[in-house]
């Protein structure tokens, strides 16, 4: 019997109408680069006594269901996972046709819950994951490779079918960006000598774990966000430093950049940044490491704003 390959495997999502509920249409195929995603019930062990040295049979315990997806960042699917994030975006066109720019922001009070289906076509097993949430993505930029987003879920329930729930999904033609197409600015002018840098938005959802004859949990709630990341950049000038130690602020904007018409840019507009520690390791150049977090900017009312140009009409 031959084995379920990777390489067959597909991953579709939708957003579901009801919490909970698998979509009965409107799903996307989705790519990925891996998928660590599905439900868990461990067993209890027995601990009654007066029935001999061998245990009694052990019984079962409550499900959770949450993992990991690894997907690239790319031109048209990231949009999707953004809207589930940090909820629908506000889209605008270019005289009535692409490019169409869509802006998302942090804080929405509420956020979608979606379905991910998980297919193994060589097998016929197909695993639906439904109220899903968002709970955190991040980012690692570098000077060289490819950009992806490992991004972390929390769900409701697991159910694996014979045939897949997604019919026919609609499929997007597939642009990577690549990590030699990255930006880093700071207030809004390119910040050079940046060895590396690393970003993660987290929704901070709430289980709500709850007493149930099925072992699921009610649903999850969202909690107070952050985004935080790292820079390492090399010890040319004291601009950062001098801002670290003065406890100002900056906004930071990190992204990927093809065309004018075809970008991914998050701009936190309030970033903090501490002061870090001069280590001289050896006689090369030497870098100093920044530990950044966001805070919401109460001119613009958020603390992020994710803008996403392509040539998707929409993502509702």
């Amino acid at each position: 019997m031959a084995d379920a390959l990777g390489i067959n495997a597909r991953l579709l999502g939708s957003t579901e109408t009801v919490y909970g509920t698998a979509p009965a249409d409107n799903w996307s195929k989705l790519p990925f680069v891996s998928a660590e995603l599905g439900s868990v019930q461990g067993l209890l062990a027995a601990d009654v006594l007066g029935l001999g040295r061998d245990p009694a049979a052990p019984a079962r315990d409550k499900v959770d269901l949450d993992g990991q997806v690894v997907v690239p960042v790319d031109l048209r699917a990231i949009g999707q996972w953004l809207t589930w994030m940090l909820g629908p975006p506000a889209t605008t066109d270019t005289a009535g046709a692409a490019p169409y720019t869509h802006v998302f922001a942090s804080g929405a009070a509420a956020l979608p819950s979606f379905a991910l289906e998980i297919g193994l076509p060589d097998k016929g097993d197909y695993f639906v994951n439904t109220g899903l949430g968002l709970d955190s993505l991040a980012l690692a930029f570098q000077r060289s490779g490819q950009a992806a987003a490992t991004i972390q879920l929390v769900g409701q329930k697991e159910t694996r079918a014979g045939v897949s729930a997604g019919g026919t999904p609609a499929t997007a033609t597939f642009t990577r960006f690549g990590q030699f197409q990255g930006t880093i600015r700071k207030d809004g002018t390119a910040l050079g000598n940046v060895v590396s840098a690393s970003a993660t938005f987290a929704n901070g959802l709430e289980k709500a774990e709850v007493i149930r004859e099925d072992g699921l949990i009610a649903g999850w709630l969202p909690g107070v966000t952050a985004f935080t990341g790292q820079m390492t950049v090399r010890f040319t000038d004291n601009v950062l430093l001098a801002l670290a130690e003065a406890g100002g602020t900056c906004e930071l904007t990190l992204g990927y950049v093809l065309s004018a018409s075809q970008s991914l840019l998050l701009t936190a507009h309030e970033v903090h940044l501490p002061k870090p520690k001069q280590k001289i390791a050896g006689p090369g150049g030497l870098q100093a490491t920044y530990d950044w977090q966001a805070a919401r900017h109460e001119g613009l009312g958020k603390m992020l704003t994710v803008t996403l140009i392509n040539d998707v009409e929409s993502y509702s």
